[in-house]
């Protein structure tokens, strides 16, 4: 079994005083949603083994802060900066899954990206498993929303479209509904 963990970035500011949009950075809000994220990441095992992310600043700043609530709780995952994860589509962060193996082979992944290409990927891997999460992902990854889902398969090469069962999908705005 392998468990697949996407995590979209938190809220951002509209424009990078740089003009890049990979230099864009959280917001006030985006700050309160990676921490209570990475606060209920915490509070609900199993944790990732390992952590790919994106090289976009908000990215970063998304598992920095979601790491700082969660790393008195937890044991601490392998992380690796993957610039390939900035605008990647589906078959990019299918591809990035699939060579998640070195050097500790992780049964727990996680990835921190950006939509579309999260949102598409979370919509493509997923077949079957939590209605009520479903049909919520159906229209929107949102920022700081995390999709959680597993695969019955013994190693990350082997994992392909349809082939997940969506074990839960929550959001800031979810928790502060719930």
């Amino acid at each position: 079994m392998r468990r697949l963990m996407l995590l979209r970035h938190a809220k951002t500011e509209t424009d990078a005083p740089s003009g890049r949009d990979q230099d864009r950075r959280l917001d006030d809000r985006g700050h309160r949603d990676a921490a209570q994220i990475g606060d209920w990441i915490a509070a609900h095992p199993p944790f990732p083994e390992a952590v790919l992310v994106s090289h976009a600043a908000r990215a970063k700043q998304t598992w920095d802060l979601a790491w700082e609530a969660m790393k008195d709780r937890v044991p601490a995952p392998q992380v690796e900066i993957l610039p390939e994860l900035y605008g990647a589509d589906p078959a990019q962060i299918l591809e990035s899954v699939r060579t998640a193996t070195a050097p500790a082979d992780p049964r727990r992944l996680m990835l921190v990206g950006h939509n579309p290409g999260m949102h598409e990927a979370a919509l493509m891997l997923m077949r079957g498993g939590d209605p009520d999460g479903a049909k919520a992902l159906a229209h929107n990854l949102p920022t700081a929303g995390l999709a959680i889902l597993d695969f019955d398969v013994k190693d990350w090469e082997d994992v392909a479209y349809r082939r997940g069962k969506l074990v839960l999908f929550v959001s800031p705005k979810l928790l502060r509904l719930g």
